[in-house]
């Protein structure tokens, strides 16, 4: 009988798609009979210091895109050259994460966040964290930030990111894909009450998901929602738990608006494909349940980055314009080979159980 692991997750609650990875992590973790705590990285860092960088990101993002351009050109985009480290903010925590894993007895610190990395990196090369690191990178782009030698190894969504991580830093890499919880690859019951409200609504129009986020964030969402609905199809926006953002949308003609979505397999699977602006959580879990992906008006940073490679992969379509957007939905919604070819290509992100090489590193940890 194997022995019984514990683990550590860091996570950190900027939007929610770290945290639903980090949750689903632990729960195949308990599920084959081990231990696991998450723990979120900015509760970490003194002086609320974690509040504020998540102020700061979001009211970015929503309200100065350019701003945060100019963040990432200056601290995340991978290339070469000296640039500002995240370590010293993420050591700010290092006490913090050091007593954690002592008292949780942790086998492997798991960071699913990009200063976590960081830390773990940090400590891990100091010698202050005795037990192994394994970054879970959730982006398909692989900014720097994520990146620190001292780590024992990554896992990554693509053999692409994988090959990059290894080429930057020399360390361990490979790609057991993404982590979704097993209600996106199975039937969903949900998916007949969504079809027949969406029927009741626009009878004979194609459902098109447009994904904001947890936050409620994106590029003239109302304008596409529009173009969208003027062209035969009914545009269902995302819009997380953006109060305002739904109100406005609320009054496109021929737009569903909705807020905080518990059903997610449901709905993924009652819409006929996801318009999405960040290749996050999201559009991980609609290709998981089938649903094909076209990147419009993408997140600037690493947003854009993550939309550009999952076309570049052939994971998804990147719409240049309305027109370029209308063209691949007409497509993409209908079936037939197109369709069929997509949605085989978005199944090939799901290959392994990343906590089978979690534990195979506990294991080679222990020994």
């Amino acid at each position: 009988m194997s022995a019984t692991r514990r683990l550590l997750i860091v996570s950190a609650s900027m939007g929610s798609g770290h945290d639903t990875v980090a949750t689903e992590l632990a729960r195949r973790a308990v599920q084959h009979g081990h231990h696991a705590q998450v723990v979120d990285v900015l509760g970490l860092l003194p002086y609320g210091l974690g509040p504020g960088l998540r102020g700061f990101y979001r009211s970015s993002v929503r309200h100065y895109p350019w701003a945060y351009a100019a963040l990432y050109r200056t601290f995340l985009r991978r290339g070469r050259g000296r640039r500002p480290s995240g370590v010293p903010l993420a050591r700010m925590a290092g006490q913090r994460l050091r007593e954690l894993a002592d008292r949780t007895g942790a086998d492997a610190v798991v960071p699913v966040f990009h200063l976590a990395a960081q830390l773990t990196g940090h400590l891990r090369a100091k010698g202050l964290l005795t037990v192994p690191s394994a970054v879970l990178v959730i982006d398909f782009a692989v900014h720097r930030q994520w990146l620190h030698p001292g780590n024992d190894t990554y896992f990554c969504l693509t053999d692409e990111a994988a090959r990059e991580v290894r080429q930057d830093l020399s360390v361990p890499a490979e790609a057991p894909g993404a982590v979704v919880a097993p209600e996106f690859l199975a039937a969903a019951p949900g998916a007949a009450q969504w079809s027949a409200r969406f029927a009741r609504h626009e009878p004979g129009r194609r459902p098109v998901l447009l994904s904001a986020g947890a936050w409620g964030v994106g590029s003239q969402l109302a304008s596409t929602s529009a173009l969208l609905a003027g062209h035969g199809f009914l545009p269902v926006v995302l819009c997380g738990r953006n109060e305002r953002l739904r109100d406005e949308l609320a009054g496109v003609p021929g737009t569903v608006a909705l807020g905080w979505v518990s059903d997610m397999p449901g709905l993924l699977r009652a819409a006929g494909a996801l318009v999405d602006n960040a290749a996050g959580q999201t559009a991980v879990q609609a290709l998981a349940a089938g649903l094909p992906v076209v990147g419009y008006r993408p997140l600037p940073g690493h947003g854009a980055d993550g939309v550009r490679r999952m076309a570049e992969l052939g994971l998804s379509e990147l719409a240049a314009d309305g027109a370029g957007l209308l063209g691949s939905l007409g497509r993409l919604t209908t079936a037939g080979p197109d369709r069929d070819r997509r949605i085989a290509r978005g199944r090939t992100l799901f290959r392994d159980d990343v906590l089978t090489r979690v534990l195979a590193l506990c294991r080679a940890g222990a020994g």
